[in-house]
């Protein structure tokens, strides 16, 4: 397999015009220079997840502590395995961007990646936040640990994890293709079933500062979700042989299997407001969506309708579809308020 050369620290001979600008295996400077890039969309995007600082020990989460407990058996089952799965996938992540840039030549975008490892990073605290504000002590360690005991959660988080592990170990260009495919599915499939098990009991008036914390990160998550998604059509557009549409499909058709079959293991039918109908709806639906914003066919033809929809008011995530426009038309309008990321889980 062609191996793939991290781009020089510091590189005298390099050529910062836009004309011999590759998103990889060009040959930059490494000048970050934001009034003269070839990927606009990579400065707007910046310029947008820039505002969208916070700090996740500003939400109280006091009236979560009581609300816990009145929790069902089944529903704190599920707050706490969904917590773990998720600050497991982001801490991974937050170590695994980095690596990504090291091959990424186009210093705008290695900026926007810059910013993602410290959003990821905000979102492990938050996680790890919630968990140790709102479970008791003595089972702290049970939800961090929860993916050595459980099968199921092991198997699903593996498969990420070793797309992107294969990549550290073999800088080969289709280990490379796989990493980036893992880096969108987790992005933009693999988060929503649970972040709309936290919409649910918010909808009850049950754990509204937990709910509260995963708006932000839903958000920012949403920002995630259009980079790897210009980085794979960017790289596929100058480079059509490397991410082949057979090795997306079939990454694609893992990761909802197993979304399916760990919401199910998570949550099932125990839970008000989710069947393991929804979930697979849900599951298809959001697959159909994030493919056909790559440009190919849904893989679940007749999954059109969100089982969700009625969850956009308490996600915070409706309208706003300017923004869509912005980034999926090339229609430049305003990027001056951090709520212009709003909606972008409908793309």
């Amino acid at each position: 397999m062609k191996k793939m050369y991290t781009k020089k620290l510091f590189n005298p001979a390099g050529v910062d015009t836009l004309d011999t600008r590759r998103i990889i295996e060009g040959n930059t400077t490494n000048l970050f220079n934001l009034n003269n890039v070839k990927y606009d969309w990579a400065s707007k995007l910046y310029r947008t997840m820039m505002e969208n600082f916070w700090i996740p020990e500003k939400v109280d989460l006091t009236t979560d502590i009581q609300d816990y407990k009145k929790l069902t058996d089944p529903e704190r089952k599920a707050y706490d395995g969904i917590l773990s799965f998720l600050v497991f996938l982001d801490s991974v992540q937050t170590n695994n961007v980095p690596k990504i840039s090291e091959y990424i030549t186009a210093p705008e975008i290695n900026l926007v990646l810059a910013i993602q490892t410290y959003q990821e990073a905000i979102h492990s605290q938050s996680y790890a936040y919630s968990i140790e504000t709102v479970i008791e002590k003595d089972r702290r360690d049970a939800i961090y640990e929860f993916w050595r005991d459980d099968s199921v959660l092991f198997d699903r988080i593996s498969f990420i994890a070793d797309s992107y592990q294969k990549f550290h170990d073999a800088q080969s260009r289709t280990n490379f293709a796989t990493a980036l495919i893992a880096d969108y599915l987790l992005e933009a499939v693999y988060f929503y079933n649970g972040f709309n098990f936290f919409y649910l009991l918010a909808s009850r008036n049950l754990m509204p500062g937990t709910a509260d914390i995963i708006r932000y990160i839903n958000r920012d998550e949403l920002t995630h979700v259009v980079l790897f998604l210009y980085v794979i059509r960017g790289i596929r557009e100058e480079q059509p042989d490397m991410i082949p549409d057979d090795l997306i499909y079939s990454m694609f058709e893992t990761a909802v299997t197993q979304e399916i079959e760990w919401t199910n293991h998570i949550i099932g039918d125990d839970v008000l407001g989710v069947t393991r109908e929804s979930t697979d709806s849900y599951t298809k639906f959001i697959a159909n969506k994030r493919l056909k914003s790559l440009g190919l066919e849904p893989l679940y033809p007749g999954f059109e309708t969100n089982p969700y929809e009625h969850l956009e008011r308490i996600a915070d995530t409706e309208g706003a579809g300017d923004v869509k426009a912005n980034f999926f038309e090339s229609t430049v309008t305003s990027y001056n308020q951090s709520s212009a990321v709003e909606g972008w889980d409908e793309l």
